[in-house]
């Protein structure tokens, strides 16, 4: 494979928020460019804790879909796609904890992914293609939870995926979406039939990479990881459990990635705090015998609650960035340095041996939700940012600077 093929599947990757297998931190470092965003409030009414990016009406601007609204570019004129509720910041939740953008029964319109409570109901809304009136709404699954569920493409086909738990049967699960042109429902695959391990409907930390390095993407928790079948996740016997090696992985945590970080050849552990202060890698090892262990090493302990942590290239230099931010409000202040000032950051990753990551402040008066969405907004090339929680929805477009 050449370089510039295989830096455009890593481009791709990075941008949805994928997770990278082994050997890709080997690529040449690219001059990074000086990195700056513009903040762009669309509301500041608590409309959903997520929010996601996409051309709703097909006139070729990327609009901003989030909870029960979607904002119409370039003005961010908002539109109702399904009834409205009134939230409040300070003692209730809202109907929406994650939003994504895809089109799910590949009718060429964008639709919108919504995540309710945990445990509730997963929805899809069809993208009514340009007519009026509310979206129609599909149910993906009955009972979806874990609090960092990740649209990801699990088999390989090209098309995203749910990954997530079944808090109602008790079992970790993954929904492939529709294949077939028209199709609306998700087919449902089971990883897990053991109730005791990561089933609970508020269950924190879940992501999918290449662990042991044999190929095949595994599925991680902070408990420990299910190793990737050999037939693949979509053929595997539904009655039987993947393989799962326990380990500690740290406490609860947001959305989890794997990646070789210090370029030994052994993929590693981002994660990051939900409600307390703390964000790390865990470094994979081998002890004498060859068996898998793990070190964890602190990036960052200044903020709490990064209920949400995007992987993404922000300043073009080919290395993958976090970027992160306090969930505003999380439990009502009832969590450590719920008060403190609700930032947003993006961590620039220097990889090495000794993997750095040096923090850029972003903002410091609106932080991301349950997840946080970085795309490119306006066809400029450069990521854009945009985070939807309990202090309302906003974009931070990044600016080229000279």
């Amino acid at each position: 494979m050449n370089y510039k093929k295989r830096f455009s599947i890593v481009s791709v990757c990075i941008a949805w928020g994928l997770l990278l297998p082994m050997g890709l931190l080997a690529q040449k470092t690219k001059k990074a460019r000086n990195v700056a965003f513009t903040k762009t409030e669309l509301t500041k009414t608590f409309i959903a804790e997520g929010a996601a990016m996409g051309d709703v009406n097909k006139d070729g601007k990327k609009d901003i879909l989030s909870g029960a609204f979607w904002f119409e570019a370039p003005d961010w004129t908002p539109h109702e796609l399904a009834k409205p509720e009134k939230f409040n910041y300070d003692g209730s939740y809202s109907d929406s904890f994650l939003d994504f953008a895809m089109d799910v029964n590949q009718d060429g319109w964008v639709d919108l992914v919504r995540i309710d409570w945990p445990g509730k109901a997963a929805t899809w809304h069809e993208n009514p293609k340009n007519k009026p009136g509310h979206w129609t709404k599909h149910i993906i699954h009955s009972s979806v939870g874990n609090e960092s569920p990740m649209l990801i493409d699990m088999d390989g086909d090209g098309r995203l995926d749910l990954l997530c738990n079944d808090p109602t049967a008790k079992k970790v699960i993954w929904l492939k979406s529709p294949v077939k042109k028209g199709e609306t429902a998700w087919t449902h695959y089971v990883i897990s039939n053991d109730p005791n391990q990561s089933t609970h409907m508020y269950t924190h930390g879940i992501g999918y990479g290449d662990i042991n390095g044999d190929g095949r993407k595994d599925v991680v928790v902070k408990e420990g990881w299910w190793e990737g079948p050999a037939g693949g996740p979509a053929n595997f016997d539904k009655n039987k459990d993947w393989t799962f090696h326990k380990a500690n992985l740290g406490p609860d945590c947001s959305q989890m990635y794997v990646m070789d970080l210090n370029a030994d050849g052994l993929n590693d552990v981002i994660s990051a705090s939900a409600h307390n202060y703390g964000m790390w890698w865990h470094e994979q090892g081998k002890d004498a015998q060859g068996n898998i262990t793990w070190t964890q090493h602190e990036i960052d302990k200044s903020f709490s609650q990064s209920h949400g942590l995007a992987l993404a290239d922000v300043n073009g230099d080919g290395h993958p960035d976090l970027v992160t931010g306090k969930r505003y409000w999380a439990h009502h202040g009832k969590d450590p340095g719920e008060r403190e000032p609700a930032v947003l950051y993006w961590f620039e990753y220097k990889p090495g041996k000794t993997p750095t990551w040096i923090k850029h402040e972003i903002d410091n008066d609106s932080g991301v939700g349950l997840h946080v969405t970085v795309e490119d907004l306006n066809k400029d090339g450069l990521p854009d940012i945009v985070t939807g929680n309990k202090k309302g929805v906003r974009i931070f477009t990044q600016q080229k600077v000279k």
